[in-house]
């Protein structure tokens, strides 16, 4: 274990086509890649003044130009369970372990929570950030703390629950400390027994009913879900994409009804007793976008909520596909849809 920068290699004019998983190709300045937080901590405090671009997984991003910065790679790795008790287990994981491995892990050890979560892609550090969700989960349901280091002053701090000021896809990392520290480990409280499982979202008790399973394991929860997504979703490695593009608009009840004497079919989820949540999904499909292919870019057959990169479209080629989809829905149901994917 080294702090000392000098061995470790700064990358010049660097591709990062593998490092996002849309296969964008676009250069980052420089380049490096730290494995423990004494290397973070190193790389910080030299290039002090430099301005740096922090890199996980690449799974939430859309690349539109080269990076004039350093990227710093987070590429810390490791899991543990650090508490236990008779119910539950708190399990710490480094930032660059990657998600769904993580996930796999938990289960192998029986611990519930996260089975909802199985097969989104990225890193484990990035996941408060955007308090990532699928099938009616989130990450804030099982998060304990998360530590991260202050860019400015390299200074360890810890994040509890509370203080991550989780939304729909947001934490205060998007918001009031956005850009301000790299998170380097993040621990969950899991369940021993008793496991609270989330099966009435999505296709997951339909799945479970195809399995014949009546009787389902937090395991068995995790294989309906990755039996799911693959139905739907491309495997990055094959086809280059970010997952979910687009974020499911949340609107008043007063509006929705107005909107819903036009399309009586449209789709929604009541969230409290003033709004409501609409899926992007259906939206975009039903104005005619899913399977539409512009050139490179374009938007998958099966998922309409998921653009993809066909081989050589660029970030911004990509981007005009998403503007278009945008603006395409506001004419049509006078919603605002916003990207949950990152535009750099």
């Amino acid at each position: 274990m080294t702090n000392d920068i000098n061995l470790m290699e700064i990358l010049e004019n660097f591709s990062l086509k593998n490092y996002n998983t849309f296969g964008i190709e676009a250069k980052a300045k420089a380049f490096v890649a730290v494995q423990t937080e004494a290397e973070l901590v190193a790389v910080l405090k030299k290039y002090a003044q430099k301005e740096k671009f922090i890199l996980g997984g690449g799974s939430n991003m859309l690349l539109t130009q080269d990076l004039n910065a350093l990227v710093i790679h987070i590429d810390l790795k490791g899991k543990k369970i650090i508490a236990q008790n008779d119910d539950f287990t708190w399990v710490q994981s480094q930032a660059g372990e990657n998600w769904h491995e993580f996930v796999l892990w938990t289960l192998e050890q029986n611990l519930g929570g996260l089975e909802n979560l199985s097969l989104i892609p990225g890193n484990v550090g990035t996941t408060p950030i955007q308090n990532i969700g699928a099938y009616g989960v989130e990450i804030k349901d099982t998060f304990e703390s998360c530590e991260a280091i202050e860019i400015e002053t390299q200074e360890k701090v810890k994040f509890t629950n509370p203080e991550c000021q989780f939304a729909y896809r947001e934490s205060v990392f998007k918001n009031e400390v956005k850009d301000q520290f790299v998170i380097t480990s993040v621990t969950f409280k899991l369940t021993n027994r008793n496991h609270k499982l989330t099966t009435s979202y999505g296709a997951i008790e339909a799945e479970l009913a195809l399995q014949q399973i009546t009787n389902p394991t937090v395991k068995n929860v995790s294989d309906a879900v990755i039996a799911i997504r693959q139905s739907k979703l491309p495997d990055p490695k094959e086809l280059g994409n970010s997952g979910s593009f687009f974020k499911n608009p949340i609107i008043s009840k007063q509006d929705f009804e107005g909107i819903q004497q036009k399309f009586p079919l449209m789709p929604f989820y009541e969230i409290s007793e003033t709004e409501v949540k609409v899926p992007a999904g259906w939206l975009i499909e039903q104005a005619g976008f899913k399977g539409k292919r512009f050139g490179d870019a374009g938007i998958h057959k099966n998922q309409a909520l998921v653009l993809v990169n066909y081989g050589q479209a660029t970030g911004q080629e990509i981007l005009e596909v998403a503007k278009t989809i945008q603006k395409t829905i506001t004419a049509l149901y006078g919603i605002s849809i916003e990207t949950e994917v990152n535009i750099i």
